[in-house]
């Protein structure tokens, strides 16, 4: 296999809302809020007009863009045997995903996302994991992962117990790693642990400049590259309108947006750009080949509801 993700096996139900929905459940709005409470995230979804639904999570985003872009990819996320559970699973196998993990009755049900689409079209996102923050090291195939070129991860995945021991067990059998660090919340939260990943134990970095920047506690983007070179890691950064750019030691790599797009829904830009990123990564591109892929991917996203093409 290419590539293995492992992520949060989570069901995104998308959703049109006003900007009024969000202050009236005081969401802070173009973030993700994690939902402990089932009668809260119960309560919520039943003022939803549902859009439509998609196996989804951040890195299993990825690895379907991946899996589209004609690579062979694998996917490992908890799920338990219920109707969301059984959606999950026949979603990701439509994509030619190979889904390497048997699912059974669990406490909790199958995790759902509210992506929650305001007229500007940014994402606020309420997470009801469910079962899949409760992944543990019983979870994660070591055949699978040493079978892989490169193991992907997602910051969102991350917990101190259950979940680190499954992190560390991918990292420790892994060829090479990659993760992103998904939101800045979980930056904030994680600091320590995701700042130990980012320098020892990740070969590449996916972040966007406010989670970089969070995490180093840096005041401009200088500061984002000095780190950089200083760990001689590959970062690859996302920065908007500015576009998006890797570092490696001394070697940068900078490449612009594509204009005139028609945004509709910024859900999965991140995501599909690290598909594109690791497409040309895996395939033995140049850096600039990588981030013009993954800038084409975002592009594509960008202008379709979902974060599926």
């Amino acid at each position: 296999m290419k590539i293995l993700g492992i992520g949060n096996a989570i069901v995104d139900v998308i959703c049109k809302v006003d900007e009024n929905f969000i202050s009236v459940n005081n969401l802070s709005k173009g973030n993700m809020k994690l939902i402990f409470d089932i009668n809260e995230y119960k309560k919520l979804l039943s003022n939803l007009k549902i859009e439509k639904t998609i196996s989804g999570g951040s890195v299993a985003n990825s690895i379907v863009g991946l899996s589209q872009q004609g690579n062979n990819v694998g996917f490992i996320g908890k799920i338990s045997d219920d109707e969301f559970g059984e959606k999950y699973e026949l979603g990701l196998k439509k994509e030619n995903v190979n889904y390497i993990y048997s699912k059974k009755k669990e406490e909790l049900p199958t995790g759902t996302c509210l992506i929650l689409i305001t007229p500007d079209s940014e994402r606020t996102m309420c997470t009801f994991l469910g079962t899949a923050g409760n992944i543990n090291e019983k979870d994660i195939s070591i055949e699978a992962v040493k079978k892989s070129k490169m193991v992907f991860l997602e910051g969102y995945l991350w917990d101190e117990g259950a979940p680190k021991k499954a992190f560390d067990k991918a990292i420790n059998n892994a060829n090479e790693v990659a993760m992103s660090l998904s939101d800045k919340f979980c930056v904030e939260r994680h600091k320590s642990h995701f700042l130990d990943l980012v320098k020892n134990k990740l070969d590449i970095t996916f972040a966007n400049e406010d989670e970089i920047k969070s995490l180093i506690n840096a005041k401009n983007f200088e500061e984002v590259i000095n780190f950089a070179k200083e760990i001689n890691k590959l970062l690859v950064i996302t920065r908007g309108k500015k576009g998006a750019i890797s570092i490696k030691g001394n070697n940068i790599t900078e490449v612009g947006i594509i204009n005139n797009l028609d945004v509709v829904d910024l859900t999965g830009a991140g995501d599909l750009f690290a598909s594109g990123y690791l497409n040309g990564y895996l395939n033995n591109s140049d850096q600039k080949n990588c981030l013009e892929n993954g800038t084409e991917m975002a592009a594509k996203i960008i202008q379709q509801i979902g974060a599926r093409l």
